[in-house]
C-alpha cells in the first residue's frame, strides 16, 4: 500500500502528547500514524529536522477579511497567505466589515463569490444576526454558515448594527431553534462612554469597563438559558467575568468563550501615549487580568484562543495623530498568532499541546469541524512544521496581510513556521491557491 506523503517526525503533537511519529497521508487525508521508523511506502517522504515538530494546522474561527466592499483593508488573497504562513489552515470569515455584509443568502453567495479560486487555506463564513433579518437565518443555516455573529453595541459600521435586548432574544430563539451557534460581540452600550479624543490609552480603557462585559455576558447566560441554544462569547478581555461562566456551565448551559493573543500577551500599563495599534474592542487590559485570563485557559474555562484578526488601512488608525477617541478598533495579528502565543505560554509552564488544544482542536470542534485542528486518522492533513525554538524580530512591514500596522512591530518571538500543508499539499504565497470553500457540517 502506497501513501501520497509520509512525513517523519521525532516529535509529533497528538492530543495531549508529543511522540515520535511517522504520518502517512492519502487524498489529502492522514490515513495512518505510526512507530517512526516503521516501513511506509510513499510517492514522498519528509524527514523533519531534530529542532522540529510537527503540528496540526491551526483553524481561526474569528477572522475580518472585508472582502468585498472593504478589500483595502484586507481580501482573501491577503488574508489566507498570511494564514498559511502562520500555520493556520482553516478560517471561518466574520459576517462584517465586508459590503454587503453577510446576513442574507444572496450576501453569502457574493462573499463566497468573492473568495472563490484566491483561498490559500480553507474558508468557512459566519451569517450575521442584525435588525430586522430573523426570518433570514434559517435560510442561512441551510446554505451552510456556521452560525451567526451579532454585536450588543455598536459594531462601527452602519451596515451591520447591534441587536437591543428584545431583538437579541428573538434572534436567540431562532438560532436555538434551528440549532445554531450564537456568536455575541458583549458589551452593554449603556455602560459604554464615547472615548476621548487625544492620546491617552487610559481614557479610552475607561471607556469601555469591565462592567460593560459583564453585564452582556450576564444577558447572552440569560438567553442561552432561556432558549435551551448555543451560545459563544466572543474575544473575552474581562477575567472577572470567568465565574458566570463557570457557574452556567454547571446548570448545564451550552456557552463557551474565546479571548486572543492580544489580551494574553499586551497589557494596558505598557501600551505607549498615541499608539493606537494597540486599539481595540473591548480593550487590551491590566497585567493583572492578563495573568487572571492565562489562569482561565489552564483551568478550562476559557475554550480557545483566536486572532480576531480586524485590519484597516493605516490612515483609519490615525497613526499620525495618535488620537485613541478617532482611530479604529482592530488588531491585525493572523499570521504571528502562533508565535506570540507559544512565546508567552512556554514562559508561563504551558506545553506545545496546550497550545494546539486551544489555537487548532477547540475551536474545529466548536463549529463542528471534527476533521480538522488534530492529527489523528481520517482528519484532513493540513499540517504545520514549527521551529519552537528560532527567535525573530516581528516587522510588520514584511507580514502578509495587506497593511503593514501591528501592536507587535519589534517584538522578539519565539517559534517560527517552517512549513504548511493543506491536505497533505504544501502551501507556499507564491504557489497556487489550494483553498476550499467550506460548509457546516461538510467533510
Amino acid at each position: 500500500m502506497t501513501f501520497d506523503l509520509v512525513i517523519r517526525a521525532q516529535r509529533v503533537v497528538i492530543g495531549d502528547d508529543e511522540r515520535p511519529r511517522a504520518v502517512a497521508v492519502r487524498d489529502g487525508r492522514i490515513a495512518a500514524i505510526d512507530d517512526l521508523n516503521v516501513d511506509l511506502a510513499a510517492n514522498e517522504e519528509i524527514v523533519l529536522g531534530d529542532g522540529e515538530v510537527l503540528l496540526p494546522g491551526l483553524v481561526d474561527t474569528h477572522v475580518h477579511v472585508n472582502e468585498p466592499g472593504r478589500t483595502e483593508w484586507e481580501g482573501f488573497a491577503t488574508a489566507t497567505r498570511a494564514a498559511a504562513a502562520g500555520g493556520v489552515t482553516t478560517i471561518v470569515d466574520m459576517p462584517l466589515n465586508s459590503i454587503p455584509p453577510t446576513t442574507t443568502v444572496d450576501a453569502l453567495e457574493t462573499k463566497r463569490d468573492a473568495a472563490r479560486r484566491q483561498a490559500y487555506v480553507d474558508v468557512g463564513f459566519w451569517g450575521g444576526a442584525v435588525p430586522g433579518n430573523v426570518d433570514d437565518l434559517a435560510k442561512l443555516h441551510d446554505a451552510g454558515v456556521f452560525g451567526f455573529k451579532c454585536f450588543l453595541i455598536d459594531s462601527g459600521v452602519e451596515e451591520f448594527r447591534p441587536l437591543d435586548p428584545a431583538g437579541f432574544a428573538a434572534a436567540m430563539t431562532e438560532t436555538a431553534r434551528i440549532g445554531a451557534l450564537m456568536i455575541v460581540h458583549a458589551e452593554d452600550p449603556a455602560l459604554v462612554t464615547s472615548a476621548p479624543e487625544g492620546r491617552d490609552y487610559d481614557g479610552f480603557l475607561r471607556s469601555r469597563p469591565p462592567a460593560a462585559e459583564q453585564r452582556a455576558i450576564d444577558r447572552v447566560v440569560d438567553e442561552a438559558r432561556r432558549t435551551g441554544g448555543r451560545a459563544h462569547v466572543l474575544h473575552l478581555s474581562n477575567a472577572a467575568s470567568l465565574p458566570r461562566l463557570r457557574d452556567a456551565r454547571a446548570e448545564g448551559v451550552d456557552v463557551s468563550f474565546e479571548t486572543c493573543p492580544h489580551y494574553l500577551t499586551l497589557d494596558a500599563e505598557a501600551i505607549p501615549d498615541g499608539a493606537t495599534q494597540f486599539k481595540c474592542c473591548p480593550p487590551i487590559r491590566d497585567h493583572g487580568n492578563q495573568d487572571r485570563l492565562w489562569d482561565g485557559l489552564a483551568a478550562g474555562d476559557i475554550d480557545m484562543i483566536v486572532s480576531d484578526h480586524s485590519p484597516c488601512t493605516p490612515d483609519l488608525k490615525l497613526l499620525d495623530t495618535g488620537d485613541f477617541g478617532g482611530a479604529w478598533g482592530g488588531i491585525a495579528s493572523l499570521q504571528i498568532g502562533l508565535p506570540v502565543i507559544w512565546t508567552a505560554a512556554r514562559e508561563r509552564g504551558h506545553r506545545l499541546p496546550d497550545v494546539v488544544r486551544w489555537m487548532a482542536t477547540a475551536p474545529a470542534d466548536r463549529v463542528g469541524l471534527t476533521h480538522k485542528g488534530r492529527i489523528a486518522v481520517g482528519a484532513d492533513a493540513d499540517l504545520c512544521v514549527l521551529d519552537p525554538h528560532a527567535e525573530f524580530e516581528v516587522d510588520a512591514a514584511r507580514l502578509l496581510h495587506r497593511n503593514p500596522v501591528s501592536p507587535y512591530a519589534g517584538r522578539r518571538l519565539t517559534g517560527v513556521v517552517r512549513r504548511t500543508f493543506l491536505r497533505g499539499q504544501p502551501v507556499s504565497p507564491d504557489g497556487p491557491a489550494l483553498g476550499r470553500l467550506i460548509e457546516r457540517g461538510q467533510r
